[in-house]
């Protein structure tokens, strides 16, 4: 039960700090950069508009799981039962909003050409490697993390 407790006090602090790799392209100036026609311009938009509210509503979700998860977690006496619960409803909340993230990068990619799809993949790698620098976490020795070999991560 003891090694249970450290290992949950050593990761639920960094599992609540991690975030979707979102890349939210559409809304900034490389999507002025893919060239899109003015039909892409009001699919993209019309995709958008259909996910926002479910994605603010599960983002909601998910941060009061993990709130939950940490009051339990910072009890005196932890209740073990309680606490595997609440780490069930963080998975949960976390799985919904992956997929619905995952499911609006989908219908996105139905609306680009390969090339525009090729341009969107390139920034969002760059993205991802500047938030880890930012964050410190991509630093290893004093050198930059490469992306995964060819896949820069997940675009939203």
């Amino acid at each position: 039960m003891k090694r249970l407790i450290v290992l949950l006090v050593l990761l639920v602090p960094a599992a609540t700090a991690q975030e979707p790799d979102a890349f939210a392209w559409w809304d900034r100036p490389i999507a002025r950069n893919l060239n899109l026609t003015p039909e892409q311009t009001k699919q993209v938009q019309a995709v958008v508009r259909e996910y926002r509210d479910r994605l603010i509503e599960q983002r909601a979700s998910v941060q009061k799981a993990e709130a939950n998860l940490r009051d339990l977690m910072d009890e005196e006496q932890v209740n073990e039962a309680r606490t595997r619960e609440a780490i069930d409803k963080v998975v949960a909340a976390r799985s919904e909003l992956m997929r619905s993230v995952s499911q609006m990068a989908l219908r996105m990619r139905t609306v680009l050409n390969p090339q525009q799809w090729q341009r969107v993949r390139r920034r969002a790698a760059q993205q991802v490697i500047q938030r880890r620098q930012q964050r410190g976490a991509g630093m290893m020795g004093g050198q930059p993390v490469p992306p995964r070999a060819g896949r820069p991560g997940p675009v939203y």
